[in-house]
């Protein structure tokens, strides 16, 4: 008890304060975790600066193509490497994932290009020889844009202008591309100054549109009035001029080409701008050809065959080209009462040619260099008027080819322009060869109707009078012992070389004088000249028998008169 009462109270015993301990922020166990997260992230970061940017390419397809082998060069030196291949999820393409080269981060910009390269033969040359060794890469072009970009679309084929190439652009429009390819070359004067860098056919399909650079410093001479036209092998044309064969190069004969030139009074003009437009001709002639100040459309009308006459044929005046034909076809001609077939022929007639030398347009138009339709329409009428025609005519005997001639035929029947109808129609006449051939048809029928039989039994006996004759007066000199005079012995001498020359006319008379033989005339004079001789020897026999003293003598006064 006493022990328990000793104890102290618990009411007297201290209370206890609680005091909060202050602990670090940062523990030292997180310094390690943290430090190495940032070398982790600087070494990241390193590594993706060390190894470049990652692009996607789309190919057409994946031939040539290898993941982790197929480089990407620059100018022959690597900038990268495919990573990974993959179909696209249209199944249209495949996506190519390349790594490139830290170099190559400025050069990923609009513009840039990348194509296949491998063993291809072009109009351009043979490149790619070395992939067949060591496989195909993937070639790139470093674009001009600002803009930097990470899928690309590669090429079909490899570009061929390189980007910083000097020189200027150009754009040629066409019908048909002809033999052009990519890389088709083109030539001033004979020399190689550029090529044919793209083609494609125009929204309508009625042409093409096809882009050409010129090299520095060649592309100055391209000016606003440069004309380009095909030089594609060998241009060969066959026309009523006859055969003109036209070739640039031997290497344009096997893989084609184009050309282009200016004509002498533009030579000195200011160079074309870039990306100028030029319609693309298709032969030289064609291409400087100088252009005309207006042309007048006619029609003519041919009764006669026009095989031979092709439209572009021309048509001269007094030998000078003055237009071209334009079209032909065949048209009804329902004037007459029985509806009849002619040609119709269009021809593109520059009257500016030949009506400036007839009157001085600064009188009849007022200053105006141009021939109002009044005063040309009188102009022509006045021409038509002395006869000027429009003819057929044959401008090659080789070829066959013909042109439209207008020529004066004063013979002509009466005719005049119909203004009235759209286009004119001007007067024509059948061609000369056509004429010639009628007449001479005329002259065979005529040969044929001949009675060649007859002449021959007429010629036979004519001979044969005339041999008798001969032998009589043989036989009538021998008769006589005298000397004959010089004139009788010229005259019997004579007869008996015409009685010569008739045997051998004769002996080939046969095959003279068939039906299609052009000696009928000299043996129709031969058979009038052998009856003349046969009838004089007659004569001559006659008067020896009354006179034989003539044989000496000669004729006395008496007797001739």
């Amino acid at each position: 008890m006493a022990e328990r009462e000793a104890a102290p109270q618990a009411a007297e015993l201290p209370l206890a304060e609680v005091t909060a301990r202050k602990r670090s922020r940062l523990s030292a166990v997180w310094i390690i975790p943290i430090i190495a997260a940032l070398l982790g992230g600087w070494i990241a970061v390193q590594k993706l600066l060390a190894e470049g940017p990652t692009i996607e390419i789309s190919f057409a397809s994946a031939d040539g193509l290898e993941a982790g082998k197929t480089t990407v060069k620059y100018n022959g030196v690597d900038v990268g490497r495919i990573e990974s291949l993959r179909v696209a999820p249209d199944r249209q393409r495949i996506l190519a994932s390349v790594q490139m080269a830290p170099a190559a981060r400025d050069w990923l910009v609009e513009g840039t290009a990348f194509w296949v390269v491998s063993a291809r033969i072009a109009a351009g040359g043979v490149s790619g020889l070395g992939t067949l060794l060591s496989g195909s890469y993937i070639g790139m072009q470093i674009g001009t844009g600002s803009e930097r970009v990470r899928s690309f679309t590669a090429l079909a084929v490899p570009p061929v202008v390189a980007a910083n190439a000097p020189g200027r652009y150009f754009r040629l429009t066409a019908a048909n591309l002809g033999s052009l390819d990519f890389g088709t070359p083109i030539y001033f004067r004979r020399l190689q100054v550029g090529q044919v860098a793209s083609y494609k056919l125009d929204d309508d399909g009625r042409g093409l549109t096809i882009r050409v650079f010129v090299n520095a410093p060649y592309d100055r001479y391209v000016k606003n009035e440069t004309r380009f036209w095909q030089a594609s092998g060998l241009d060969v044309s066959l026309n009523a001029d006859g055969l003109d064969v036209r070739t640039e190069s031997l290497t344009s004969i096997l893989i084609g080409g184009l050309a282009f030139d200016t004509p002498a009074d533009d030579a000195d003009a200011e160079p074309a701008a870039a990306d100028t437009t030029f319609d693309l001709f298709g032969d030289q002639v064609s291409a400087m050809k100088a252009p005309e100040r207006g042309s007048i459309r006619y029609v003519l009308h041919f009764d006669e065959s026009v095989r031979g006459l092709a439209v572009g044929a021309p048509m001269t005046f007094l030998g000078m080209p003055v237009g071209e034909v334009v079209s032909i076809r065949l048209e009804a001609d329902r004037r007459k009462k029985d509806v009849s077939v002619r040609a119709r022929v269009l021809v593109a007639a520059y009257p500016q040619r030949f009506l400036d030398v007839l009157a001085d347009p600064q009188v009849l138009t007022g200053g105006s260099k141009t021939i109002t339709p009044a005063v040309r329409h009188a102009l022509m009428d006045g021409l038509v008027a002395r006869g000027l025609r429009a003819q057929l005519q044959t401008g090659s005997l080789l070829t066959g080819q013909l042109y439209v001639a207008l020529t004066y035929v004063p013979q002509a029947p009466r005719a005049k322009i119909d203004w009235q109808s759209d286009p004119p129609v001007f007067p024509s006449v059948k061609g000369s060869f056509t004429d010639i051939e009628a007449r001479l048809t005329n002259i065979l029928a005529k040969i044929e109707g001949m009675p060649l039989e007859a002449i021959g039994r007429d010629l036979q006996q004519s001979l044969a009078t005339l041999a008798k004759t001969l032998q009589d007066v043989d036989a009538l000199v021998k008769r006589w012992d005298g000397e004959l005079t010089p004139e009788l012995a010229s005259t019997i001498a004579e007869t008996r070389r015409t009685l010569a020359a008739a045997e051998r006319t004769f002996d080939g008379a046969g095959k003279a004088v068939a039906p299609d033989s052009q000696m009928m005339t000299e043996l129709q004079a031969t058979v009038v000249e052998v009856r003349r001789a046969a009838q004089s020897i007659r004569i001559l026999a006659d008067y020896l028998e009354r006179h034989p003293e003539a044989l000496l003598r000669g004729k006395s006064e008496e007797t001739q008169e």
